[in-house]
């Protein structure tokens, strides 16, 4: 099967994919609280702390 870029386009192939689960809040959801069990959030306010007293000590 040898489809150029204009077949691609006209036909709709280029935007085509499989959505197997629609649930996007659900998703969100899992992975926030993902973050938060793997203790990620920590590193993260951690990491915000250390950079933004950094930046203080490097203003002129």
């Amino acid at each position: 099967m040898d489809l150029s870029i204009n077949d691609i386009i006209s036909n709709g192939l280029f935007f085509a994919q499989m959505i197997e689960d629609p649930d996007i809040i659900g998703q969100m959801t899992d992975a926030w609280k993902n973050f938060v069990e793997t203790g990620q959030i920590w590193a993260l306010l951690i990491g915000v702390f250390f950079g933004y007293t950094f930046a203080n000590f490097t203003r002129f």
